[in-house]
C-alpha cells in the first residue's frame, strides 16, 4: 500500500489538543457529518470524564484505534483527528479499504488534563519536564487488562480499560492500535507478531520521513528483536510480575486473533540513536552507567520523600506515581543485571541510549516530585520540611536538567511529520491484517 497520497494531505499542527479540544472536534465532525460519523459514549473514566468514539467506515472488518494510551503521549490524539477526517473526506478509503473504524482519541482524559501544561508547547523540553505526569503503573489505562494465569494474577482493572474491553468485545477487531511516543528515542514499533516483513516496511515508513530508528537498548530486557527498531510485542505474563500491572492492549487484542500494533515515536531527534558504529566503552560498563544514575535518582527522592512523608496531606496522583516509582523501579532495573554479551564494545547509539534513559528519569520523576510538593504548599500546607526540600529537590531538578541541556543534541521534530508516520503505519499495519483473515 502507498500512503504516500494520504500523508502528503496531512496540515500542519503547532500543538497538542487539550482534552476539551478532543471532545469539541468530536462533537462538530459527529454534527457535520451525521451520516459517516457515529459518536458515542463507550465508558467514563475514574474522575467522571466521558470516554467517547467515533466510528465511521463500511468494514466487514473492524479496527480499534486507542489514543493516549499513556497520557504524556499525545501524538495519537493528532493521529486520530487525522484519520478520521482523512476517512470522512476520502471515500474510495472508507467504503473500499475493508474496515469500520473505532477511534478513541484519549483513553486517559484525567491523565491528560495533568499533561496539559505543556501540549501547547511540545518542543519545549523544560515545559514538558515541569508538566509532566505519568501514572504509578497499575494505573495506566493500557497496562490494566485482567490476567488469569495460575502464576500471577490480575483483576484490579480500572474503568477507562473495562470501556476499551466492552469496545473489542463489541467489535471483535482484526486490527488494534496503540498509539504511543516517547521523547528521546528513536522510531520504532511493537508487533504482536513476529512479521519481519512488516516490521521492515514500517522502519523504512519512518526512515523516509527523516526519523532516526532506535538501534539502542530495547525498553524491556527480554524484548525480542523481529528486525531493526521492531520487537514483538511483551504480553502481561512475561512483565506483569516484574512492574506489578496487569495484560496489554495486546494480550486482550489475542482473544480476538487480532494483529496489535505499536508505534514508539519520539518527539526530538538525535541521529546517534541510530549510529551502529563501536565505542572503546565495553556495553556492560553503559547498562551499568544507567543503572547506577537511576539509583542516584531513586536514592535522593526516597530521602527527600522520608523528610516530607509525614507533613503530606494530600493524596495527589502526583504522589503515588512518584511513591510507585520510588518503590517499584528497583526490580526492573534488576532485570538488567547479568545480561549476555555484555563485554563486547558498545554501538553509539547504545551509549546515547543508556545515557538519555538517565536524563529522562531524572527529569520525569524530579518534576513530579516537584508537583507533588507544589500541591501540597499550593493548598496551604507551607510546613518547614516541606518548603526546604521544594527549594533543594528544585536546584536538584535545574543541575539536571543543565546536565541534560549541556549533553543534548537532538531538535525537535515537526508534529506533522510525527502524525504522518504514525498514521501511515496505520494504514499499513491494516493492510497487513486483513491478509490475516483471510478477507
Amino acid at each position: 500500500m502507498d500512503v504516500t497520497p494520504y500523508l502528503s494531505r496531512l496540515p500542519e499542527y503547532t500543538a497538542f489538543p487539550t482534552v476539551d479540544e478532543m471532545h469539541a472536534e468530536l462533537d462538530e465532525l459527529a454534527a457535520a457529518h451525521p451520516g459517516l460519523v457515529r459518536l458515542r459514549r463507550i465508558g467514563t473514566s475514574r474522575l467522571g470524564e466521558p470516554m467517547r468514539v467515533a466510528t465511521i467506515g463500511a468494514g466487514p472488518l473492524d479496527a480499534v484505534i486507542i489514543g493516549g494510551p499513556h497520557p504524556n503521549e499525545p501524538i495519537g490524539a493528532l493521529t486520530v483527528s487525522a484519520l478520521l477526517r482523512l476517512l470522512i473526506e476520502d471515500a474510495p478509503l472508507r467504503e473500499e479499504f475493508g474496515y469500520r473504524w473505532h477511534l478513541v482519541p484519549c483513553v486517559d482524559p484525567d491523565g491528560a488534563r495533568l499533561n496539559e501544561g505543556w501540549y501547547g508547547r511540545p518542543s519545549d523540553r523544560r515545559a514538558y519536564a515541569e508538566n509532566f505526569y505519568r501514572p504509578a503503573e497499575a494505573d495506566q489505562v493500557e497496562w490494566t487488562f485482567p490476567l488469569t494465569g495460575e502464576d500471577y494474577f490480575f483483576d484490579r482493572t480500572l474503568p477507562e480499560t473495562q470501556a476499551l474491553m466492552r469496545l473489542m468485545d463489541e467489535t471483535r477487531p482484526a486490527f488494534v492500535y496503540s498509539l504511543h511516543n516517547g521523547e528521546l528515542q528513536g522510531a520504532f514499533s511493537y508487533l504482536s507478531r513476529p512479521d519481519a516483513e512488516l516490521a521492515a516496511r514500517l522502519a523504512a515508513l519512518a526512515g523516509s520521513h527523516g526519523l532516526p530508528l532506535h538501534m539502542g537498548p530495547p525498553e524491556v530486557p527480554s524484548a525480542v528483536r523481529i528486525g531493526p527498531a521492531a520487537y514483538v510485542t511483551p504480553r502481561g505474563a512475561q512483565i506483569g510480575s516484574v512492574y506489578g500491572i496487569g495484560g496489554g492492549s495486546v494480550d486482550y487484542a489475542d482473544r480476538f486473533g487480532a494483529l496489535h500494533l505499536v508505534t514508539e515515536l519520539p518527539y526530538w531527534a538525535d541521529h546517534r540513536v541510530s549510529d551502529q558504529s563501536t565505542t572503546g566503552e565495553p556495553y556492560g560498563r553503559t547498562i551499568e552507567a544507567c543503572l547506577d544514575g537511576q539509583r542516584e535518582l531513586i536514592g535522593e527522592l526516597a530521602r527527600s520523600l522520608a523528610a516530607v512523608k509525614g507533613d503530606l496531606k494530600i493524596a495527589s496522583p502526583f504522589r503515588r506515581a512518584l511513591e510507585d516509582f520510588v518503590g517499584a523501579h528497583e526490580e526492573f532495573m534488576g532485570e538488567w543485571e547479568g545480561m549476555p554479551d555484555t563485554d563486547r564494545p558498545a554501538t553509539v547509539a547504545e551509549v546515547v541510549g543508556n545515557r538519555q534513559v538517565v536524563h529522562l528519569m531524572r527529569l520525569r520523576y524530579c518534576g513530579t516530585y516537584l508537583r507533588m510538593l507544589d500541591a501540597e504548599l499550593g493548598a496551604g500546607n507551607r510546613t518547614p520540611a516541606i518548603r526546604s526540600e521544594r527549594a533543594r529537590l528544585g536546584a536538584r531538578f535545574e543541575e539536571w536538567f543543565a546536565e541534560a541541556e549541556a549533553e543534548a543534541r537532538a531538535t525537535p521534530i515537526p508534529l506533522r511529520t510525527l502524525v504522518a508516520v504514525q498514521l501511515g503505519a496505520g494504514l499499513i499495519a491494516a493492510e497487513a491484517a486483513k491478509g490475516v483473515t483471510g478477507t
